[in-house]
């Protein structure tokens, strides 16, 4: 992989989102469902593949790690959950 850069001009839409360019996909293997992290380094926006240490799943989870209390048991939060 050639570390070649290209320029693109994409529209950012109303709802905020733009699309990466296919070649750009390819060459980082952009794939659907890829979590990708964005710096602001001055008036540019660097962006790059998250680290697979903390993805978004791994994030929450630490984030909620010794959250809980045990006063309830599985089932009466399942209940509270459901409604019964």
């Amino acid at each position: 992989m050639s570390n070649i850069l290209t320029k693109q001009s994409m529209r950012i839409t109303s709802k905020g989102q733009v699309t990466i360019p296919l070649e750009v996909r390819q060459r980082l293997s952009l794939l659907p469902g890829t979590e990708v992290e964005f710096t602001v380094k001055g008036r540019s926006v660097i962006l790059k593949k998250a680290d697979k240490s903390m993805r978004r799943g791994r994030r929450l989870l630490a984030a909620m790690r010794g959250k809980a209390s045990s006063r309830l048991s599985t089932d009466e939060i399942l209940s509270l959950m459901r409604g019964d």
